[in-house]
């Protein structure tokens, strides 16, 4: 039996869906016929829309009824294996690595340009009601939102909660509980979250600056 090395290179891609945007023109060939009929299935059957060049992973889930949409800026990826439940909004050039856990609740989840997110992270703008007399299940559940800034690098297994906001620039490490807001530029680690660093202080981005760029 011949080895059917196009449908391993698609699992690739939608494993680690930034080969895509490197691909030749001879893999480029097959690749965005497949991609344009990928994104033309969730348009379809889920109130999603795609900017320019964006790779999603067939095996990503995209759940968007109408008012809880799903919509990405221009050469977005979406790996496998990600559940997202709208409304959520990405920018352009966003990155969400294989098994995130995204949902908008009510009021929605918001990401900024080029904001890229590891593998793992989740991210639940609503919350349940927690009081006593009644079960937790059978309590309603509210939703401030959830915003995120642009160039935000948010690492591995982080989670982020209701009503949180992210400034421009920030790192969220590994693991990080993110319960607060997070300023601009801002490096946080930890759970609970703390604020150990400023990306400004960095010796490549204190040498950019010196530069003049």
């Amino acid at each position: 039996m011949t080895p059917d090395y196009r449908a391993q290179h698609k699992k690739r891609l939608s494993w680690m869906p930034w080969l895509y945007f490197s691909l030749k023109e001879k893999h480029l060939a097959w690749a965005q016929p497949w991609q344009q009929q990928v994104q033309a299935h969730f348009s379809a059957v889920e109130t999603v829309r795609f900017g320019d060049n964006c790779f999603v992973a067939p095996e990503a889930e995209l759940f968007a009824e109408p008012g809880r949409d799903i919509t990405t800026g221009h050469q977005c990826m979406i790996a496998a294996g990600c559940f997202l439940h709208g409304p959520l909004t990405l920018g352009n050039e966003v990155a969400i690595n294989h098994g995130c856990s995204f949902d908008g609740g009510s009021k929605g989840i918001t990401i900024g340009d080029q904001t890229r997110i590891a593998n793992n992270v989740t991210i639940y703008a609503f919350n349940h009601g927690m009081a006593p007399n009644n079960a937790i299940y059978k309590q309603k559940s509210h939703s401030i939102g959830v915003n995120i800034g642009k160039d935000v690098w948010i690492g591995a297994q982080a989670g982020i909660v209701d009503g949180v906001n992210i400034g421009d620039h920030a790192v969220i490490g590994m693991g990080c509980v993110v319960s607060k807001d997070v300023p601009d530029w801002a490096i946080v680690v930890g759970n609970p979250m703390r604020i150990v660093g400023d990306r400004r202080d960095k010796p490549e981005l204190a040498l950019f600056h010196q530069q003049g760029n």
